[in-house]
């Protein structure tokens, strides 16, 4: 049995996202949180981490021997952990791996046969525990996670990621039709009994849902008949805590695919269009969370941001595998909720600051076409990496910033600081351990995080905390 949890004070620098277009900069300053994760208290201003103790402790009832003291050290500041929106764990042994292939080629050529195979306990649990750990030192503390239709291996995803101390919605992915047989749900009932058992089973390892959560996941219209998709309507509707994910948009394939598939005569709805379809049967809903959508139309967008459901952006996948550039700035003035995912393994990194990287980047090839607004700031895409994401998975009012009553679920990064010979203070010359960024101390506040930003990767992620809980730390911190 593990030491028992203690009050914390976290003192140094703190930035976070305010509103979408400004970084807040908190200096001197100290966060108090409790053994259940909370943010109890912040002082600001305090010059330095005695005083800040001294201030904290007596307003708090807090002894001294029962509070851990964390001190950000110079060039380090704590930011909120990063939520990643869209992921496939079942698919993390082939990022990197997507050849020529387009969306629906590289489903059948790659991912179905790969998560198949995690049928097999063993291979299960060697891929879930990696992407657990290897998101985690990216400092993603929450994570929207597809696992398979496999009701065993979705389970063990559940357990892994509550054991590692991880925040996550895990869903059991439903898909009844154009499947190859050895990987498809036998029926839409049999699809809807193995959903129910997993939710249930996820229910009984965290009764109170504080870090796993159930996720009903249709995986996209294509895969599910409409008698699965309306059952899980049906569902949604009987279970309103709990949230949804799928795909829309995608691919024009895939989207040409859907209007074959469910044509208004057959779902009622108005228009034929993708985002119709999930409307129709219920599965469009301030819960539901739609990756990629890079080819909508103005009615679907105004849709998707009446009905309050939220979109993962997802730039790695969509650059990868050639599937669009999304229009977020579009979205946004819709009034659509963006957060940003990683979607391995269609996307080639596990690191939610490279898709907030790459969504700066994609955005601006979007202004190419004519549409200067279209560009994403350093702040807008910090947002959708942050509270965007903590939106779009329900949990807005709990993490993605810094506030009294939210959790602490956060990251330390540490920033190289270079030194009069020009080498970065304290790290072994060839260790390289402070990463790509180099801090020289005559840049800002905003230009240091917007190195980090464009050049900063693991390395950088110090220490990582969920509900207060340690989870990930370097060796060289």
């Amino acid at each position: 049995m593990g030491a028992p949890a203690k009050n914390k004070v976290f003192w140094g620098s703190f930035v976070h996202s305010k509103t979408l277009n400004e970084l807040e900069y908190l200096h001197d300053t100290a966060v108090g949180v409790d053994v259940a994760g909370r943010i109890v208290a912040i002082e600001q201003g305090v010059g330095d981490v005695a005083k800040a103790v001294e201030a904290l402790l007596p307003r708090l009832g807090w002894a001294e021997a029962d509070v851990d003291v964390v001190k950000a050290k110079d060039g380090q500041f704590f930011f909120p952990g990063f939520i990643d929106t869209h992921l496939h764990a079942s698919q993390y042994p082939n990022v990197g791996i997507f050849g020529n292939s387009t969306l629906l080629d590289w489903l059948n050529t790659y991912t179905f046969p790969l998560e198949a195979s995690l049928s097999d306990p063993a291979k299960a649990r060697k891929v879930y525990s990696r992407v657990i750990r290897k998101t985690l030192s990216h400092g993603t503390t929450c994570a929207a996670y597809y696992a398979t239709v496999d009701v065993a291996s979705t389970n063990l995803l559940a357990d892994l990621c509550l054991a590692a101390g991880q925040r996550a919605l895990v869903g059991r992915v439903c898909m009844d039709q154009l499947s190859p047989a050895y990987y498809r749900d036998e029926s839409p009932a049999a699809a809807l009994a193995a959903t129910r058992a997993s939710i249930a089973y996820i229910e009984s390892v965290d009764p109170g849902m504080k870090l796993v959560r159930p996720c009903l996941t249709p995986r996209f219209a294509p895969s599910c008949s409409g008698p699965l998709m309306r059952g899980l309507g049906a569902l949604a509707a009987e279970r309103p805590d709990l949230p949804i994910q799928t795909h829309i948009s995608e691919n024009k394939n895939e989207i040409a695919l859907v209007h074959e598939l469910f044509p208004p005569s057959a779902t009622g709805a108005a228009d034929g269009s993708y985002t119709s379809v999930y409307d129709a049967f219920g599965l469009l809903t301030d819960r539901t969370i739609l990756a990629h959508a890079v080819h909508l139309s103005d009615a679907e967008a105004d849709l998707i941001a009446a009905r309050g459901a939220k979109v993962s952006h997802c730039p790695c996948s969509n650059s990868a595998i050639t599937s669009g550039a999304a229009r977020v700035r579009w979205l946004l003035d819709k009034g659509v909720c963006c957060g940003l995912g990683t979607d391995m393994s269609g996307g080639y990194s596990p690191s939610v600051l490279e898709a907030a990287r790459l969504a700066a980047l994609v955005s601006r090839h979007v202004a190419m076409g004519g549409d200067e607004r279209a560009k994403l700031t350093v702040e807008e895409v910090l947002f959708l990496a942050t509270r965007g994401g903590a939106e779009a998975v329900g949990l807005q009012s709990e993490v993605g910033g810094f506030a009294v009553g939210m959790d602490w679920d956060a990251q330390l990064v540490g920033l190289g600081t270079v030194d009069a010979d020009g080498e970065v203070e304290g790290v072994r010359e060839g260790t390289e351990e402070d990463g790509n960024v180099d801090v020289f101390g005559w840049e800002s506040w905003p230009d240091r995080v917007a190195k980090w930003v464009y050049n900063g990767d693991d390395r950088n992620t110090k220490k990582v905390w969920v509900k207060g809980r340690l989870v990930h730390e370097r060796i060289h911190s």
